[in-house]
């Protein structure tokens, strides 16, 4: 109590975290608990990276990029989207896709590279940071074409991560020494970097509307590849990472086909009068 007789600013402040605390729906708070969840096993993939079991922590990252793309979507069925939740997940992703796949791949194979391996570490690091910045300050753009929505500028973190980590979970598949090789997985690292900071649209699958005459077929799918993840996940995930890089080209090529076509249906903008 302040000699005036009113709160003082510390009171006031633990009182208004109270207040805001006490009011808070449990719709916004689950989202943040998915996210925090995802952060602690990519987390703890170091830890197993440190025990050199590869496959434990290549199935821990493996789940940190399942409970990243269910958070948001979370948020968003129950309504329960903040900015504290958008802030805490661009930073959990900083961690989870930068800097654990960098460090867990430096433990693997790119310490007999010396310092040119960690640079590369770094590099695959640095750009996936840059990529959250330039993503958190494109949100709400509005002078994009509605069916720009469906497309990312550049890879997603996570898919980024996923492409660092496949001539790891391509060495846990063949079982051999091919894949480990600092060079190759140097070349994957410097990839997944630079797709993240390009300017080269990517399928974005938030705004992918099923009919429902799919919906049978695509839950079939869903199965199988559950299926297929127990039974062999290495090759799985491998077909997967490699599906994915060949639907880069395929996303490339569908959006300038949509540009060329909205470009054509626009009107003729009249000359300038003398």
């Amino acid at each position: 109590m302040s000699p005036d007789g009113t709160q003082g600013p510390i009171a006031r402040g633990v009182g208004g975290v109270e207040r805001r605390l006490k009011s808070l729906s449990f719709n916004r708070i689950l989202p943040n608990m998915i996210t925090l969840l995802a952060m602690c096993a990519a987390l703890t993939s170091i830890r197993y990276g440190l025990g050199q079991q590869w496959d434990k922590a290549v199935l821990a990252l493996v789940l940190a990029i399942i409970l990243d793309g269910v958070d948001g979507r979370v948020a968003r069925m129950l309504r329960g989207t903040t900015k504290f939740g958008a802030e805490l997940d661009s930073l959990a992703d900083a961690i989870n896709f930068g800097a654990v796949p960098a460090l867990l791949i430096y433990l693997w194979a790119m310490q007999d590279a010396g310092r040119l391996g960690w640079a590369v570490c770094l590099l695959h690091t640095v750009c996936c940071v840059l990529r959250l910045a330039r993503f958190n300050t494109m949100l709400g753009q509005p002078d994009l074409p509605p069916w720009a929505h469906s497309y990312f500028t550049g890879v997603p973190a996570p898919a980024g991560a996923g492409i660092a980590l496949l001539p790891l979970i391509l060495s846990l598949e063949t079982q051999n020494g091919i894949f480990d090789n600092p060079f190759l997985v140097g070349c994957f690292l410097v990839v997944s970097a630079s797709l993240m900071v390009s300017r080269v649209p990517t399928y974005s699958m938030k705004n992918i509307r099923v009919k429902p005459q799919y919906v049978l077929f695509l839950m079939l799918f869903v199965g199988l590849l559950a299926a297929f993840l127990v039974t062999d996940p290495w090759l799985t995930l491998s077909a997967v990472g490699f599906i994915y890089l060949g639907s880069i080209p395929v996303s490339f090529l569908n959006y300038r086909r949509m540009e060329q076509r909205d470009a054509a249906a626009a009107p003729p903008q009249a000359p300038p009068q003398s």
